[in-house]
């Protein structure tokens, strides 16, 4: 997806969350072979909101962006490198003023052709308030953003004063800041093209949406299943292996892993814990368990007073220093997570920004030390933290009682802490959205690109689009900004990482441990890899 020397901003909820019900090999799963005809089912679980471009921002409804729009920059699947696509040049004299060409030949699946005025109307769509898509914030810098989406009041403009068509295959963007890396943030999906028919008709392609990708989608029914098909017009060089994917839905992935070891599935893009001692036997070298830019943690909900008192940071410090997270992932993960400490993910490496131990001792299991911290902090609003959690997995019930019973025994208080479960996922999200959470609730980061601010601004910055918890700090904020405008990668990533230690003395969020991707797969399948940000590679597996 995104490479190494990017900077912006990101939405994509990270849990790889399975939801619904479904099995069998569906169809004509089994035609075609391996001239690139057959037909691959996959575990899968729906969006939480329609596929609009602008307004996905977790990771179900991402897999199938990924496979059903392209833009101007694509992150390669391997290397996270951020590559031309529907680009032709992304010139610029002075990292504000951006003169964009793309490539000719493009069209959509309907036919139509993809021009300059295809990504303009998306933009503008994206970025209009009262459209009101997730992914909005991602527009921000471009020029017009305040009058197209202020903060407050009405928007009293319609489109982005920093957008201008030249011609079919031109067109100009003009930033309210220098932002040196933004042509590297374009292949994030928000700013993928849209056809017309999406604003002639718009009931209809949200019902059917329609893009430029190597796939097509065929159907889809709600809490089953999506067919996706490959496109035989595709013009892109990354066309499709297979003759499609199935996206099979389950609320729970041990029911998926059962139906892959039954025939009935071919690949779980997400291994359940409960299964992760037994995978090697059960699938020998056709299961894969890679390093991935995934950090999970614990989420505060800081509209809430009890949570965002003076001092309340040493009692989430306290928090973090009671869970033992070496003991949970040796355990319940079977090494398959690492304890974290620090906010971002061991892939960037150095160069991205990662410093191990950034977290410092708040990261370390520490009984006595926390119970001082929470007593300082104020002490556990309500005598009782209460962790939220979707229930339709089944992993998650397994840590957070993990991490209860951790934080219990280290507070010496059997009643300290207790696992909250909320139904399904998009439940569980839109309790978020809605700011209805009153305790910690589960939370983690799917990177869109290896660099630190990735990391950082969209889970942290004020208003971000997946601030989640709505933390607000003015000195976080002025340093991400401040490396946003920085030319020099070492020195942006300097900023960035005074930026996390802002994170950390407020214990913005308590991190947890990094995440492996893993995927296993029956034997019609190969060449199965997962990109660095753990999402199935679907367009290059084949089918026997």
């Amino acid at each position: 997806m995104r490479g190494a020397t990017h900077a912006t901003w990101a939405a994509c909820a990270a849990a790889v969350v399975l939801a619904a019900t479904g099995c069998g090999s569906g169809g004509d799963s089994g035609s075609g072979g391996g001239n690139g005809g057959g037909v691959l089912s996959s575990s899968w679980g729906d969006p939480q909101n329609p596929l609009e471009p602008a307004n996905t921002n977790e990771v179900q409804g991402g897999k199938v962006l990924d496979m059903i729009v392209r833009g101007l920059k694509r992150y390669n699947p391997h290397t996270g490198k951020a590559e031309d696509m529907l680009a032709q040049s992304i010139q610029t004299s002075d990292s504000q003023n951006f003169r964009i060409t793309i490539k000719p030949g493009w069209t959509f699946s309907n036919g139509e052709k993809v021009t300059a005025k295809s990504f303009v109307d998306a933009w503008n769509y994206g970025a209009s308030l009262k459209n009101n898509q997730k992914n909005a914030y991602f527009f921000g810098y471009i020029d017009g953003y305040a009058k197209v989406h202020p903060d407050t009041g009405k928007q009293t403009a319609d489109t982005l004063s920093g957008l201008k068509v030249v011609n079919d295959t031109t067109f100009t963007v003009k930033l309210s800041q220098k932002f040196s890396t933004f042509p590297d943030t374009l292949g994030y999906p928000a700013f993928a093209p849209l056809p017309q028919t999406f604003f002639t008709d718009h009931a209809g392609w949200i019902k059917k949406p329609v893009g430029n990708g190597p796939y097509t989608i065929q159907s889809y029914a709600k809490g089953s299943q999506m067919s996706l098909r490959k496109w035989d017009g595709y013009p892109g060089t990354d066309k499709a292996q297979n003759g499609g994917v199935d996206l099979k839905v389950y609320t729970d992935n041990n029911t998926a892993y059962t139906d892959l070891m039954a025939g009935n599935l071919d690949l779980v893009d997400d291994v359940p814990a409960a299964q992760l001692k037994n995978v090697k036997n059960d699938l020998g070298d056709r299961y894969l368990n890679t390093p991935a830019g995934i950090i999970q943690t614990l989420a505060f909900p800081f509209y809430d007073a009890k949570w965002n008192k003076p001092n309340s940071e040493k009692l989430r410090q306290g928090l973090s220093m009671a869970i033992n997270r070496k003991q949970i992932t040796d355990t319940i993960f079977a090494k398959t997570r690492t304890p974290a400490t620090d906010w971002t993910s061991p892939v960037l490496g150095a160069a991205g920004g990662y410093k191990p131990g950034l977290c410092g001792k708040f990261c370390d299991y520490d009984p006595a030390e926390a119970k001082k911290y929470v007593q300082q902090g104020g002490g556990i609003p309500g005598g009782q933290v209460k962790i939220s959690y979707n229930a339709d997995t089944g992993s998650h019930k397994q840590w957070v009682d993990a991490v209860c019973n951790s934080i219990n025994n280290a507070l010496g208080n059997t009643k300290a802490c207790v696992g909250n479960p909320v139904g399904t996922f998009a439940d569980f999200r839109n309790q978020i959205t809605q700011k209805k959470m009153s305790g910690p609730f589960r939370a983690g980061w799917q990177m869109d690109y290896p660099l630190i601010q990735n990391f950082l601004q969209p889970l942290y910055y004020t208003n971000a689009s997946s601030n989640d918890g709505h933390w607000s700090n003015k000195q976080f904020d002025g340093l991400v900004d401040k490396a946003n405008q920085e030319t020099d990668t070492a020195k942006a990533v300097g900023l960035f990482q005074q930026a996390e230690g802002v994170v950390r003395d407020n214990m913005a969020a308590i991190p947890l441990w990094y995440q492996n991707g893993s995927a296993g797969w029956s034997d019609r399948l190969s060449n199965v890899t997962l990109n660095p940000f753990s999402v199935p590679v679907y367009n290059e597996i084949k089918v026997s």
